[in-house]
């Protein structure tokens, strides 16, 4: 009887022939198998994946990603699991991952993502669980999650994912809209569920949507839930896109002490009141000090990686061109040129 591997990476994926070579070659030397769970391509996925060394397996989608997730997790027993879309491949930490070999499966594994989100657009990153002992099952019909109470160690390894670019989000849109409205149906209770509707109205620019239903998640969770900051910070940009201003203000009054370490809360309150500002130029006077506060405190923060779902740049770069604006508007150019040397744009994200 061969001997069970002691890291495999489990895949669900359908039509993703343009990528799933990409995340199969930058995995393959630190697993020990790779297996692929096709539910229903009707373009080259199953024999691409097979040419990478995958094995892989047929089902038919049960419109439940948990589902899927554990059949898949069923089809590869091993010690250890990686869990990874093909919307999504290693961008460095391999040899963190081969290090599990030689672990005990005594915790769950959380990897840094790196989120593509459009031309011009800064990266976001966020820290999410993806390798988990063999026993450990999905429960969620979508934005499954892994319920279990071992501790949750951070690995040295970075995830790329481009599953939010606008043709992939497009691609996305009616499934994910119906299976979370499913969810909800059968849970509308579940805070989380109405986050990721929220953000998933967001991502399609429907803000009164998305604002109603992070209001919603945001009145029936705990401030202590690890989402709940970003569920802010999305929030605050609805009200800002809706004008409706002082609803954003009363709620970053309520959110300031959970997010007092968030350098990206004060980034989108100091955006909330410059477009306040925009509009009533009359408020300008009393506005303006309290705009440069926000993003100079995102300054005194600095970047803050190991917080989850936090851009690059609101911390440091994007801060500090923002301020640099408010300076230059009332009179203070060589301030504003100080501070931009202090905390220059990376090259690949200048300005245009």
């Amino acid at each position: 009887m061969l001997a069970e591997p002691a890291l495999a990476l489990v895949v669900i994926a359908r039509d993703e022939a343009p990528r799933i070579q990409r995340l199969l070659r930058s995995v393959a030397p630190f697993v020990d198998q790779m297996l692929v769970l096709d539910t229903g391509s009707t373009d080259a996925t199953p024999a691409l994946a097979a040419a990478c060394g995958a094995q892989v397996h047929h089902a038919p989608w049960p419109d439940d990603f948990a589902a899927a997730r554990n059949t898949a997790l069923d089809l590869a027993p091993a010690r250890w699991h990686l869990v990874l879309d093909a919307d999504e491949w290693l961008i460095s930490g391999g040899e963190a991952l081969a290090a599990l070999r030689g672990q005990p499966a005594g915790f769950v594994g959380a990897l840094q993502f790196h989120e593509q989100l459009g031309p011009g657009e800064t990266p976001a990153r966020s820290w999410m669980s993806r390798v988990f002992p063999g026993p450990l099952r999905y429960a969620g019909r979508i934005h499954e999650q892994v319920p279990h109470r071992l501790p949750v160690q951070r690995l040295p390894v970075q995830i790329g994912h481009d599953g939010y670019l606008p043709a992939r989000l497009a691609t996305k849109r009616g499934r994910n809209r119906l299976l979370l409205q499913q969810a909800l149906a059968e849970q509308p209770g579940d805070a989380y569920l109405w986050y990721q509707l929220g953000k998933d109205c967001g991502s399609y620019d429907e803000h009164t949507e998305a604002e109603a239903a992070l209001a919603r998640a945001l009145a029936l969770a705990i401030p202590a839930a690890p989402w709940w900051p970003d569920a802010v910070v999305r929030r605050l940009f609805a009200l800002k896109q809706l004008q409706r201003h002082a609803d954003g203000m009363d709620l970053a009054d309520v959110a300031q002490v959970r997010c007092a370490e968030l350098p990206d809360f004060f980034f989108a309150l100091g955006d909330l009141l410059l477009d306040l500002a925009a509009g009533q130029p009359q408020h300008a006077a009393v506005l303006l000090p309290m705009i440069e506060a926000a993003w100079g405190r995102c300054l005194a923060l600095g970047e803050r990686p190991d917080l989850p779902q936090t851009v690059p740049g609101r911390g440091s770069w994007l801060a500090a061109f923002n301020l640099g604006l408010v300076l230059e508007g009332t009179g203070r150019p060589d301030e504003a040129r100080a501070l931009r040397e202090q905390h220059p744009f990376p090259p690949a994200c200048q300005p245009v």
